[in-house]
């Protein structure tokens, strides 16, 4: 569910929408250095290293703490670039809380979620790892008890362009607010899926071909559409479907983060 209910006077969009996490995700490996240094030892394509999430995170987390320490990072990616799964907003809160143990900065859960919130609106919730109603820009969380089910996710092998979804005149930016119980209920639309569809044919072929087997919805922003089932085995019989044409994999969806859990 994704609402757009207003626009505060910095151009930012004022939300209400709803996390849960999947157990399919990257891994991040840590080597702690005493040099002060921070490098990513994985190449990311197209992605230089200052414009990486990992490493802001990392660097931010070193500045504002005045740690002396260094790190080397390794990823392996699995969740798709511009699907609007949130890979690099969880890998960044991956790098603060873990470097906030290895570095033993003692820093609190509110406090690497308030460095995370500079480094996107989807970082906080990643850092707290409870599924949750979301309201503000993504900022102000609110646990949300939900229902775990079995996720099919599709890639239809396109990037959205989030920034430009949120600029488009035709997207509804003053949405009516609704209350949980409202999504509880069955509210769950997304303002942004009719701009989606109609800026990227692939996004929409997907969901049009999700429809045939299961309620297709949009991730965000896309790019990746996704049902829920509550079976696992009918949702790899669809994803056997899907992977003649695209990219897709089935997940369960979970309430605690795998790296809430691992903690």
């Amino acid at each position: 569910m994704l609402r757009v209910v207003g626009r505060r006077a910095d151009g930012y969009h004022l939300l209400q929408t709803v996390f849960q996490f999947l157990e399919f995700g990257d891994s991040l490996w840590f080597e702690p250095r005493t040099d002060g240094q921070i490098r990513r030892l994985s190449k990311l394509e197209g992605v230089a290293d200052e414009a990486d999430l990992v490493v802001r995170a990392a660097r931010l987390l070193q500045r504002e703490t005045g740690c002396g320490l260094g790190v080397n990072i390794s990823v392996e990616k699995r969740i798709p670039m511009g699907g609007g799964l949130g890979g690099g907003s969880s890998d960044a809160a991956t790098v603060l809380i873990a470097l906030n143990r290895l570095w033993g900065l003692g820093m609190s859960e509110a406090d690497l979620a308030g460095l995370g919130l500079s480094l996107g609106a989807d970082v906080p919730v990643f850092v707290k790892g409870q599924a949750a109603w979301a309201e503000g820009v993504g900022e102000r969380l609110e646990p949300i008890p939900l229902p775990e089910p079995w996720y099919l996710v599709i890639h239809p092998g396109c990037h959205v362009d989030t920034g430009a979804v949120f600029r488009a005149p035709e997207l509804t930016r003053d949405a009516e607010p609704i209350k949980i119980a409202d999504f509880v209920s069955g509210e769950i639309s997304n303002v942004c899926e009719p701009v989606v569809r109609k800026r990227y044919p692939e996004v929409d072929q997907a969901m049009r071909w999700l429809s045939g087997h299961a309620e297709a919805r949009l991730t965000g922003t896309g790019s990746c559409v996704f049902a829920a089932f509550e079976d696992r085995a009918e949702a790899e019989r669809v994803r056997l479907a899907a992977s003649e044409r695209y990219f897709a994999f089935v997940s369960r969806g979970v309430n605690q983060s795998p790296l809430r859990r691992w903690l």
